[in-house]
């Protein structure tokens, strides 16, 4: 491990033209990308695109329709107060963490700390190089955990690329002791099968347990075999993280979960989960499963129960992650289509593909079941040279009204509204213009989370944002105040 330390708009229509012909048919064979063998060397994702295409995204700029190439645009309610680039870690961004005053950074190259004490100029604390993709991220008292989802030659931050075809290649959990959050001690390792592509904590008062979420394997991969239809459960003391251990692999798909293609086409099969969600205080799990959204109880965590499943078939490709609201009883899905690589965000695609899907819970108990009733897509217009797609978000807590921040790779940072599950609608936004009109690049935010009164994202490329958010409608949440937010590990907003 090395650590490395530093001190201290408007609103427009829908119009841009579709996409090139035969786009569609791609997307709806293209799965999600799969980690790459060796995320620390890995630069921006670059697809050249045709003249035609060029042309079209720089008519859309010079109409008005998209915004120039980096050019920042917003609605009245939001304010950028903030941008921190890159630094020693070049890779790609990902998720965030926040505990008191620290906002914690996941890049495919390692996690990098941030003061965010003052929202308006953060400062960066420490970072920490330990490359594998990829690296998403949360904090439980004075532990860290790292996932790491690529093939490495050992657990180490020094490790190298390694075929997953080789038995001593090693991908799953990392676990540091922030104690001393200028220098981070990296504490234990725990293999999982298939590796960790994403980690949802459920932490008590003596244990932290880790939901491990992989998928993807193969007759070849000595630790990664068929059928991979459940999640590896990490047991963690607190006071010996070391002693860390999978203590269960809960089969969450007795019959396999959604076949894919050829049964159902343009639907990701499901071999594995890629994100769950958890309500640790209403014992409440939901779980984005490739081709599956699921309900579960996690009353007993070290075995949880699935209470309901859902399939979308027509307009999901690729169930990728889930939020609940506060009271319960609605939970938004998202379909990364596309593997968020890809244009989506535009008339070829439509707005019910590349889309949140929102279910309202009905029921009681273990007879609770997830009924679908809308779609969410952003309708600002997007060059076809943008990736854009529904990802990481969290709730904005409000009493009375279920509101929601989000990212969406290049068509940037949403704020949205669900009170009425069936008529969602957008009602603050930020984003970036394209990074390129000659190729379709993989940049914008991974993640928007709201903590404590601000909006923090973590673009992909272009670094850490902080956004300030004025609204009547919003306004109530500044007076939430969180210790800890681990987005995936929902907190009860309300009753603390």
């Amino acid at each position: 491990m090395i650590s490395l330390h530093t001190s201290p708009v408007r609103r427009r229509h829908l119009g841009v033209a579709a996409a090139a012909a035969g786009l569609l048919a791609t997307l709806l064979m293209a799965g999600p990308a799969t980690a790459t063998p060796d995320p620390g060397d890995m630069g921006t994702a670059r697809t050249d695109v045709s003249a035609a295409q060029q042309a079209e995204a720089t008519a859309a700029i010079n109409s008005g329709e998209v915004p120039g190439v980096d050019e920042i645009v917003h609605s009245d309610n939001i304010t950028h107060l903030a941008n921190v680039p890159k630094d020693a870690l070049k890779g790609t961004n990902t998720d965030l963490a926040f505990q008191g005053k620290y906002a914690f950074a996941g890049n495919y190259d390692g996690f990098r700390i941030f003061d965010i004490s003052n929202p308006r100029s953060p400062r960066t604390v420490a970072q920490v190089l330990c490359p594998g993709s990829q690296n998403d991220i949360s904090v439980s008292g004075n532990l860290l955990f790292l996932s790491t989802d690529s093939s490495r030659s050992d657990n180490s931050c020094t490790s190298t690329t390694q075929p997953a075809t080789e038995k001593s290649s090693w991908e799953g959990m990392k676990v540091f002791d922030i104690s001393d959050k200028r220098n981070p001690k990296y504490v234990a390792a725990v293999e999982t099968a298939c590796g960790s592509h994403t980690h949802t904590l459920v932490p008590e008062r003596k244990n932290v347990y880790v939901y491990v979420s992989s998928y993807s394997p193969s007759v070849t991969f000595p630790d990664c075999q068929p059928p991979h239809d459940g999640i590896s459960v990490i047991k963690v003391p607190r006071n010996a993280p070391e002693k860390a251990a999978v203590v269960n692999f809960p089969v969450l798909f007795p019959d396999g979960g959604n076949p894919g293609a050829p049964d159902n086409p343009g639907v990701s099969k499901t071999t594995g989960c890629h994100d769950i969600t958890v309500l640790p205080s209403k014992d409440l799990a939901a779980g984005a499963c490739m081709g599956d959204g699921l309900l579960f109880s996690i009353k007993d965590p070290e075995n949880p129960k699935i209470i309901d499943r859902v399939q979308d078939n027509v307009n999901f490709a690729f169930w990728h992650s889930a939020t609940f609201n506060q009271t319960t009883d609605k939970v938004v899905f998202t379909d990364e289509l596309g593997g968020g690589g890809a244009a989506t965000c535009n008339e070829e695609i439509g707005p019910k593909r590349g889309a949140n899907g929102i279910y309202d819970i009905v029921g009681r108990g273990d007879h609770r079941k997830l009924v679908f009733r809308s779609y969410f897509k952003i309708d600002r217009p997007q060059a076809d040279t943008e990736v854009c797609v529904a990802h990481n978000g969290s709730i904005i807590p409000v009493k009375g009204r279920d509101l929601m921040v989000q990212a969406w790779y290049q068509g940037g940072v949403s704020v949205w509204d669900f009170t009425d599950s069936a008529k969602p609608k957008e009602i603050g936004y930020f984003e970036r213009g394209p990074v390129s009109t000659d190729a379709v690049t993989t940049a914008g935010p991974w993640s928007a989370y709201y903590y404590n009164g601000y909006i923090y994202s973590n673009d992909i490329a272009k670094g850490f944002d902080v956004l300030k958010l004025d609204d009547r409608r919003t306004d109530p949440a500044k007076r939430v105040r969180l210790d800890e937010l681990n987005v995936q590990t929902q907190p009860d907003y309300f009753d603390r």
